[in-house]
């Protein structure tokens, strides 16, 4: 139909304009009447012009001729499209390969010290958490670095309206992480797509400060968490935490984010924490439920708490995709294994647990105890997503050893982060557990 009415208006410019139309005239009028951009200029331009004058003779009232024409820069005009949008890069993706490239993307970012984002409104408080430090400089010297959130208090870290992507996050939050819950919301859903946590969405789980070196996650000292996922919207994006402790909590934070053009392809990230505590007799711990849709599933972070003696990591995670019901498609063949260690992680020159980062797994944290002892681990499918095209469902065991060789059903203490990447809208999370049953006794 497009080319059809290109035609058209092609032969309307031939009566129009005249008996003759030579070179770049052509080309001009063609593209202004056919209502097409006109994105070659230059040897572009000169090329295609030289292509017209090729054909030998004027636009002559014949038809054929017209429609010669016509397709030929039909054609020229499309590709040249193309192509042009093939060389514009949006800003996202970036990575050292092609930091040199430049785009119209335009760099924001939000803390206390600027709430909106906006350009040129960044340190201009005169009120704040650091007015009184600040009492002797004024304006623009520190006076609003951080907020302090009461109990029971939901804090909007953002509200950012356009297209873009978040790129980072940066926070400290005080007091006791499992209380902090951070929730992010896309394009005016009413249900987040992300609620976790602090800690745990930062791999750090168990209220106690661990360094993490990873591609997606860093924690660094004192309680720096950072977060590199990649998270698009297209209309909206909203930010909140929530301070469900007893006591006030204060916050640091930055949110690093560009305003940009979207691919049609890119998908909404999500994030859900679980946990159960203990785990009934031989179940299967459920990671990640209820997902329908078209996505990836992008990466797992676990706190383990062991109500048993002995080892506890020969359990097998189950990927079950796409219908899978009794069965999945996707079987691991053991804790350690998907977390990208070996037999039991023992440190290989003796003394026990042996803590690891790596870019894609971890074993970051082993809080040692003669009643509990804790894991935190995390494992990152960067460069090995889990995709899947109708429904997801992820499980863990939790396994030991017994007399006789034989394995051990475990019922110890697990929660979860599960990671992923869909296509909105997404089925409404369970309900986050209350306070006394995210609490680490």
């Amino acid at each position: 139909m497009q080319q059809k009415k290109l035609w058209w208006k092609c032969i309307k410019i031939h009566r129009t304009d005249g008996e003759k139309m030579y070179g770049q005239p052509c080309v001009v009028a063609l593209g202004r009447h056919a209502g097409l951009p006109l994105q070659m200029k230059g040897q572009k331009m000169k090329e295609l012009t030289k292509l017209v004058r090729r054909l030998g003779r004027p636009i002559a009232t014949k038809r054929r001729n017209v429609w010669l024409i016509c397709g030929v820069l039909l054609m020229a005009f499309l590709a040249s499209g193309c192509y042009e949008q093939r060389l514009k890069f949006n800003g996202l993706e970036t990575s050292m390969g092609n930091l040199p490239r430049l785009s119209y993307a335009r760099t924001r970012s939000i803390s206390p010290e600027n709430f909106t984002g906006e350009k040129g409104k960044g340190g201009m408080a005169t009120e704040g958490t650091g007015a009184r430090a600040s009492r002797e400089l004024g304006q623009g010297w520190k006076v609003s670095p951080s907020v302090r959130i009461k109990p029971g208090q939901t804090f909007l870290m953002a509200d950012i309206e356009g297209a873009g992507a978040i790129q980072h996050i940066w926070m400290t939050p005080t007091g006791n992480n499992r209380f902090n819950i951070l929730r992010i919301y896309w394009d005016g859903e009413k249900e987040p797509s992300v609620e976790c946590p602090a800690g745990d969405f930062f791999a750090c789980g168990m209220g106690q400060y661990v360094r993490v070196i990873s591609l997606a996650v860093c924690v660094n000292p004192k309680s720096g968490f950072n977060c590199y996922w990649a998270m698009p919207f297209r209309k909206r994006c909203k930010i909140t935490m929530t301070n469900i402790d007893e006591k006030p909590m204060t916050l640091y934070y930055q949110i690093d984010y560009t305003l940009t053009a979207v691919p049609e392809d890119a998908a909404y990230f999500h994030a859900q924490f679980r946990r159960t505590n203990p785990l009934p007799d031989k179940t299967d711990y459920v990671i990640l439920d209820g997902v329908k849709g078209r996505g990836h599933y992008v990466g797992t972070y676990m706190t383990w708490g062991s109500n048993s003696p002995g080892w506890w990591g020969e359990g097998e995670i189950k990927f079950f995709m796409d219908g899978d019901k009794k069965f999945p498609t996707i079987c691991g063949t053991g804790t350690e294994d998907y977390f990208c260690g070996s037999y039991g992680f023992d440190n290989p020159k003796g003394g026990g647990y042996q803590e690891f980062n790596t870019p894609y797994a971890g074993m970051p944290q082993v809080i040692k105890s003669e009643t509990q002892p804790r894991f935190g681990l995390y494992r990152w499918h960067i460069t090995d997503p889990i995709r899947f095209e109708k429904d997801l469902k992820v499980t863990m065991q939790a396994l030991g050893w017994q007399s006789g060789g034989r394995y051990l059903p475990l019922k110890d203490d697990l929660s979860s982060v599960a990671f992923w990447y869909q296509a909105e809208p997404h089925r409404a999370f369970p309900k986050l557990p209350d306070r006394n049953s995210l609490k680490i006794k």
